[in-house]
């Protein structure tokens, strides 16, 4: 079958993050976002793509920190509210009836009911397209016991495929690797 080039993300399964954020004034602000991915091992440093109208990319620019929350099954049923245009300083959490927990080494907080949680700096940006593709240096990483099988347990992670459609209980195999 063959797809319009501009369709070409719907044939990756990508993980659901949301992202939390805080305004210079300490609001908080939480979005979800699928094109994320681990960049680098040393340092280590995380990247996701956003709209740079998005209050995610205001609050990040102005304040330069933010929590990736990694969503697991549970938070699927709260996308659309957390992916809605409330006005700037609208609390999503508290729109969705998420808990807030603070983090660690970062304002931002976490949210309670994801999986796991990557606190970051902001590294660096950069304009690629029509987004952002926002640049963290990973300060805290943690994962709740239940989900952490020698590595995050994948049966709980919430994967977006396109629009509506998410992918759920993928399963971990074993395939040899080349030595590094």
């Amino acid at each position: 079958m063959e797809l319009d080039a501009k369709k070409y993300y719907t044939l990756l399964v990508r993980p659901v993050v949301v992202i939390t954020t805080i305004s210079e004034d300490g609001k908080v602000n939480a979005a979800p976002f699928s094109f994320n991915s681990p960049i680098s091992f040393s340092p280590p440093l995380y990247g996701f793509a956003c709209n740079p109208k998005h209050d995610t990319w205001t609050n990040i620019s102005k304040n330069g920190e933010f929590v990736v929350n990694i969503a697991g099954k549970k938070l699927g049923e709260f996308m659309h509210i957390l992916e809605q245009d409330f006005p700037y300083g609208v609390n999503e959490l508290e729109k969705a009836g998420l808990t807030e927990v603070a983090s660690k080494k970062v304002k931002p907080p976490r949210v309670e009911e994801a999986i796991g949680w990557i606190e970051c700096k902001l590294e660096s940006h950069f304009e690629i397209g029509d987004h952002i593709w926002v640049v963290g240096r990973v300060l805290e990483v943690e994962v709740k016991d239940e989900f952490w099988k020698d590595v995050i347990d994948v049966s709980e992670a919430l994967c977006h495929v396109s629009g509506e459609f998410f992918a759920q209980n993928a399963e971990i195999v074993k395939y040899k690797r080349a030595k590094r």
